[in-house]
């Protein structure tokens, strides 16, 4: 590995600034104003794979968004890792929160990065972290130092639901046929603690509309008379959790798994402080589910929140209006065995029931996936926790977190392959939020993790 570390070491400046080339590109896929920038962006990611010696890169059209693909096959008798990333972002609104332009990426300094952080959209999720499999790749390929076969792909629409990646795996999943499959989405605990990813949440996301009058309406002459459609939404939405915590939606936990003391107590091993978690959103105060901790009750345990909502007049000055219609967005955390086709039917009709006469009620599925765990026996956790620990120079701790990301159920199920979560960001990176940044030692330690996973994970598979 010493000639690996040296290649890393001379062209760590170089890395550096092919992932800011890669920043400037707000390849966002939510919205299509931005569709040329996402063809850019997978040109770029394409010409980055071929400078970094990866063969029979293409970037496969699909109805949505281009899949970027390269891999370096050295031997059939040698286990293949396939590597997935997304190189779409979320948008950068609100702008006016920045502290710098969103795609105009910046290094400084900062209390939790003193070695420094990348302050752009899609630093940490997900362009940084991939990104860190592209060059520790050309660190093995260019010290003639692979020890396996490895596949890659980087996909455009993860930030909108991956809604034609399925067709893409089973379009080419022989070609995509591997062992196992190694992601950087996802974060450390810190890092001083250091932590692989062995669960995630899945997710329902629907958007609902409550439409009362047939026309905004005065609300001098018809306020006191007529259904408010802001009120009745707002009154809806409250009533969906009660006091402890609970959603009321019926046949919501019925799959639920209720894990054991023993598991709970593996779960609570990361050193989680709820003034610490307070403290670093500005908050004076936590809820959530009854007979639950803040750590369980952001990866153990389902949850619905709010993500949006809106109607009437909300510009400057006033306007004394009774809206016709108002909406909302709103996404429930499931966790493993809750299916989010049910759980989304489950919802509409519960949020339908609960509706007054007098108004219509209209429900917009949007996209779900499912919750994942990786058990701590397979071998890619353990090449995973090994490669950290040997980096890290510190115990490597397993750890659920709450977010989602659908694809790694579906990559289970349609090349039955499990996939290791080995991210290096941290949950203050700002992720979907202004400011969002990566630490340059969170970059750099990935890339120089990731050979020795392929390392450990060919040992382990001998």
């Amino acid at each position: 590995m010493e000639q690996v570390i040296n290649y890393q070491i001379n062209n760590k400046n170089r890395f550096l600034s092919e992932l800011l080339d890669l920043l400037r590109i707000p390849s966002i896929s939510a919205d299509s104003a931005y569709s040329n920038d996402i063809i850019h962006c997978a040109s770029e990611i394409s010409n980055n794979f071929k400078s970094s010696g990866l063969e029979n890169v293409c970037v496969y059209e699909t109805k949505g968004n281009p899949v970027v693909y390269g891999d370096k096959l050295i031997n059939n008798d040698l286990p293949t890792v396939l590597v997935y990333g997304h190189y779409d972002v979320q948008p950068a609104d609100p702008l006016d929160l920045w502290e710098s332009s969103p795609f105009d990426p910046v290094v400084k300094k900062t209390v939790l990065h003193p070695d420094g952080a990348i302050f752009a959209r899609g630093s940490a999720d997900d362009k940084g972290q991939f990104f860190m499999h592209v060059k520790a790749l050309e660190s093995l390929i260019k010290s003639d130092s692979l020890p396996c076969n490895v596949k890659v792909i980087i996909e455009g629409e993860e930030e909108v639901g991956s809604v034609h990646l399925e067709n893409f795996l089973n379009t080419h999943k022989e070609q995509l046929s591997c062992d196992v499959i190694l992601i950087s989405d996802t974060h450390i605990f810190s890092n001083e603690v250091p932590t692989v990813t062995t669960g995630l949440r899945g997710l329902s996301y629907v958007e609902v509309m409550v439409e009362g009058p047939n026309r905004d309406l005065h609300s001098g002459l018809y306020g006191g008379a007529v259904p408010n459609p802001i009120i009745v939404l707002s009154k809806m939405i409250s009533s969906l959790i009660d006091d402890d915590g609970k959603i009321q939606i019926p046949g919501f936990y019925d799959k639920v798994e209720n894990l054991s003391q023993s598991d709970r107590a593996e779960i609570n091993k990361v050193p989680f402080d709820d003034l610490t978690f307070m403290n670093s959103i500005g908050l004076k105060g936590i809820e959530g589910e009854k007979g639950y901790n803040s750590l369980e009750r952001t990866s153990i345990r389902p949850c619905l929140d709010v993500n949006g909502i809106w109607g009437g007049y909300t510009g400057e000055g006033a306007k004394t209006v009774i809206p016709s219609k108002a909406h909302a967005k709103i996404s429930m955390r499931l966790v493993p065995h809750q299916d989010p086709e049910e759980i989304t039917n489950l919802f509409t009709k519960y949020f339908k029931s609960i509706a007054p006469e007098s108004v219509k009620v209209s429900v917009i599925p949007h996209h779900g996936g499912n919750g994942y765990v990786l058990p701590s026996t397979d071998p890619g956790y353990i090449a995973a926790k090994k490669a950290m620990e040997k980096t890290f120079g510190k115990e490597v701790l397993p750890y659920r977190t709450g977010g989602s990301i659908p694809i790694v159920s579906l990559f289970e199920e349609v090349l039955g392959a499990k996939s290791v979560l080995m991210g290096f960001g941290l949950d203050s990176d700002a992720i979907h939020s202004p400011n969002e940044h990566y630490g340059l030692f969170n970059f750099y330690k990935g890339i120089e993790t990731i050979p020795y996973f392929y390392k450990y994970y060919v040992e382990i598979k001998k």
